[in-house]
Order: C-alpha cells, then structure tokens, then sequence
C-alpha cells in the first residue's frame, strides 16, 4: 500500500475528505469537530499524503507543523474498505517518521472523545501517545480528547 503526496484536485481524494469533514461533523458536538477541509489542508505548513492499493484510494493523513519541534497530525481517515487491514497504522508510522525526519520532538493531535471515535484513541494510544492538556490554540473541551507523542524517547 504505498503512501504518496496527497493530491487535493484529485475527485477521489476530494470524496474521501468530504466524508471524513461530514463524519466528523456528525459525531462530534456543534463547535467541537476540528477536522480541517480542503483550504487548510493547502496551507504551507501542511504536508499532506494518501494511501492507495492497486489505484483504489484507502484513506489520508496529514501533518501540521505548530513550531520547528512540534507537529500536529491531521486529516487521519480511513476509507470503509481499507479499515481493519492496516492502513490507519501504515499512515500513523508514515506521519510520525515524517515528523521525525524533519526535526519534530513532539507530535499532538485531537480526536473526539465520543464513541465514534473509540478505534482512533484505540490506534493512537497503541502507538504511544498518551493524553496531555491542550495545545496550540485549543481550549479544553469536554468533546476533545488530546495527545501527545514524545518522538525522542518513543
């Protein structure tokens, strides 16, 4: 399943992000979904990538530089037919050596603290992050749950 830049002119990609930003949206209280669309997923401190199998697109992940030592991940989605077969897992080693690679110590995120969400904070946690309070310019939510990855001693 090779991981390539993401292209946000691409239809399928476009699709793919239309249904994670509605998904997001729908199983998160009004004003807690932080899932960034097509404009901030173009913004240059972006890097943004997709995972394909045999042309089919199984999902995106992003990640969001917040300072020269600190990343955010973004835009982790999985597509209904590449869920349970890896690719959440592939993207998050991909986003996390990316961020290594480019000098990042410390890698956070924000996901929903609603059921929906459960296999996320599932993934997440088995790959070492642990909860942490609020970074960057969120506030603490009751919706939100957030984490931290120390990338120098993970």
């Amino acid at each position: 399943m090779p991981i390539t830049p993401g292209d946000l002119n691409d239809p399928r990609v476009v699709d793919l992000l239309r249904i994670h930003l509605a998904s997001a949206r729908a199983q998160t209280a009004p004003g807690s979904a932080h899932a960034l669309d097509l404009d901030g997923l173009r913004l240059p401190d972006i890097s943004f990538w997709t995972i394909w199998e045999d042309g089919e697109l199984l999902g995106t992940g992003a990640l969001k530089r917040l300072s020269p030592d600190h990343g955010e991940v973004k835009a982790m989605h999985t597509a209904q037919a590449g869920r349970r077969r890896g690719v959440g897992t592939a993207m998050l080693r991909h986003i996390i050596a990316s961020a290594r690679n480019s000098g990042m110590s410390r890698l956070s995120l924000e996901t929903g603290s609603w059921a929906y969400f459960r296999p996320a904070l599932a993934l997440y946690r088995s790959h070492g992050f642990t909860e942490c309070p609020p970074f960057a310019d969120y506030a603490p939510d009751p919706n939100s749950v957030f984490l931290s990855l120390d990338l120098q001693t993970a």
